[in-house]
């Protein structure tokens, strides 16, 4: 056994805390003043990290400074920089001050909150700031903590949907028997993310019981009402037992919005549980002229969306709704004697572990808590207006371009669109076109200057532009458009037809 330190180890020390964290403070202003000098997309090569760091652990301990150094040569390279204002590739990630403060809080109380008794403001600030984002939503009242229902905050829409597809499955197959679970079945369109999926497999349900139903164009890439009827009454016919609906708004490959209103009724006909995964536009719907797109949320019985998104909410903080949180709480609720305690045994309190998959939880409430004071309402939906308005601008500069075409109706602040290969009546016409966009996007992406990505739908691929990083200005998608037209003459010129 090595001999232990002749100094008394104190590894939490009030003023070295106060001195390194300022320290790190200072690092992290300066990355954000310098973001727009690094490659958005990281350029380094897979394993280059193993040659520049040494391939085990220090035996002494090493200075702040040492560290920071490293930091900035070696692993602030192998960033892809997700706050960059040219981050255009996924949804945004937003971060704030506020929710950096939030963070600082939650990581320095380090509470863990699983039931009431652990720290109970941890829990009750929970339930208070679940029925502010509610009400910011105009939610009804069955799914506030006042009406029998109430939110929880979780750290992904994946961890949201196996949670209540658990609460569906079990809630079902106490009536019918636990033998009937290769009989259910759940439907979400074609464009649905593919968080569904996995979470299909992870609560027992096999693949083939998963309805991916087909959208057009002509409906916006929504899911049809009738379409899913069609499926139910097939499955019916077939012997299998209808479960679960995952209706979406805003979908990850081109921001489609399914009809909420008709869904719901269609799954309310046959007795689905029926949940909204607004991941990414949920947000904008606390503004008045995009919350028609939740009309017809009374009929959910459970309706979730990232604030760490678009609610300038750093990661992770992912919000859910459900109507009957009995649902939850019988599907995933264990009490061993060590978690015993008499706040729940009086069933007066609310213990968020029988609400989610794990035992442990972070106090991201307070994060959440912190951003919504800090900016409130108002400022908050300026925030998303104005990325909506720069999505337009950049609408409006592709649809004044006849090299390109829109592929997409824009509903928030994602511009789909590809490059055309100007040839008519041509059977390879597709296959030229996959081939310039596929240029396209590599030719912008290496440059550094911006990252974007791609999707395919109905066999067409095409760039998909997210706007949205929180440090993103008008100049930013000025400069982004006059790189992608610089770089489409390249690809133009450089191809051969």
């Amino acid at each position: 056994m090595g001999s232990l330190p002749t100094n008394a180890f104190s590894p939490l020390v009030p003023g070295d805390f106060s001195q390194e964290s300022k320290k790190v403070i200072d690092f992290i202003a300066d990355y954000y003043s310098n973001i727009e000098n690094y490659p958005v997309l990281s350029q380094v090569k897979p394993g280059y990290l193993k040659s520049q760091l040494p391939d085990s652990a220090p035996n002494s301990p090493e200075p702040l400074e040492d560290i920071l150094k490293d930091i900035d040569a070696s692993i602030i390279p192998g960033l892809t920089h997700w706050q960059s204002p040219n981050f255009y590739a996924y949804f945004q990630v937003n971060a704030s001050t506020a929710g950096f403060l939030g963070e600082m809080l939650c990581s320095g109380f380090n509470v863990v909150n699983f039931g009431w008794i652990t720290s109970p403001a941890a829990t009750e600030l929970e339930t208070l700031i679940m029925d502010w984002v509610a009400k910011m939503l105009e939610l009804p009242p069955q799914f506030m903590s006042s009406g029998n229902g109430g939110g929880v905050l979780h750290s992904s829409t994946c961890e949201a949907i196996v949670c209540t597809l658990a609460a569906a499955r079990d809630k079902v197959l106490t009536e019918v028997g636990y033998e009937a679970i290769t009989k259910l079945v759940v439907y979400s369109s074609d464009q649905t993310h593919s968080c569904l999926q996995k979470g299909v497999k992870l609560v027992g349900i096999g693949p083939s019981n998963l309805r991916c139903l087909p959208t057009a164009f002509s409906e916006g890439f929504s899911l049809s009402p009738q379409t899913l009827e069609d499926a139910i009454q097939e499955d019916i016919k077939s012997g299998l037992v209808p479960l679960y609906l995952c209706g979406t708004v805003g979908t990850t490959a081109c921001g489609a919005v399914d009809p909420i209103e008709k869904l719901g009724e269609v799954a309310r006909k046959y007795k689905l549980w029926f949940h909204i995964d607004a991941a990414y536009a949920g947000s904008a719907c606390i503004c008045p002229e995009f919350r028609h797109y939740l009309n017809g949320v009374e009929l959910a019985d459970s309706f979730s969306m990232n604030a760490h998104k678009w609610f300038l909410t750093n990661m992770d903080c992912c919000c859910l709704w459900v109507k009957n949180p009995d649902s939850l709480i019988n599907s995933l609720s264990t009490n061993p004697e060590y978690l015993r305690n008499a706040a729940s045994e009086s069933l007066n309190v609310i213990d968020y572990k029988d609400w989610q998959i794990a035992l442990s939880r972070r106090f991201r409430a307070l994060k959440l808590w912190v951003v919504i004071r800090r900016h409130g309402v108002a400022t908050l939906r300026f925030h998303i207006r104005s990325d909506v308005n720069l999505a337009c601008c950049l609408e409006s500069l592709v649809a004044r371009d006849s090299r390109f075409e829109l592929v997409a109706p824009r509903k928030f602040a994602l511009v789909c669109f590809r490059l055309k290969a100007g040839k008519k009546n041509n059977k390879d016409d597709e296959s030229l076109n996959q081939k310039l966009n596929k240029k396209l996007l590599q030719e912008v992406n290496e440059s550094g200057n911006a990252y974007m990505i791609h999707s395919v739908i109905g066999g067409v691929y095409f760039i998909r532009c997210a706007v949205g990083s929180t440090l993103t200005e008008e100049r930013h998608v000025a400069g982004l458009w006059k790189l992608i037209q610089e770089k489409a003459t390249e690809v133009l010129l450089n191809t051969t037809y």
